[in-house]
């Protein structure tokens, strides 16, 4: 069975820092580009970070550029954001995702998503 499960959300001040974490399980991890995105309320879900394999080639969203990174540990089947100088906009439901192609089908998996919210 396939799972994404983020962890690491919460509530901090803006200019904080926040760590998520997403655990995958149930498919082969390290043949698949892992992602994080996020969806305010009333917005579409957008795209903050991806990280490929082999090679980790990493691509941000303008808005975080210098502030969050991406990074994954395929032996632990993990993909983290550590996420500084937050912002109120930073506020949002995170998701992990994970994509790849496979014999010309295309795969993705949803995690079921995390809770951010900047706020003093």
């Amino acid at each position: 069975q396939v799972q994404l499960v983020e962890s690491g959300g919460g509530l901090v001040q803006p200019g904080g820092s926040l760590r998520l974490s997403c655990a995958a399980s149930g498919f082969t991890f390290s043949r698949y580009t892992m992602s994080w995105y996020r969806q305010a309320p009333g917005k579409e879900r957008e795209l903050v970070a991806t990280i490929t394999n082999p090679g980790n080639s990493t691509n941000y969203a303008d808005s975080v550029k210098g502030r969050f990174t991406i990074s994954r540990d395929n032996t632990k089947k993990t993909v983290y954001l550590q996420m500084n100088s937050l912002k109120s906009e930073d506020t949002a439901v995170y998701y992990c995702n994970a994509e790849t192609t496979w014999n010309t089908r295309l795969l993705v998996y949803w995690g079921q998503g995390t809770q951010v919210t900047v706020s003093s």
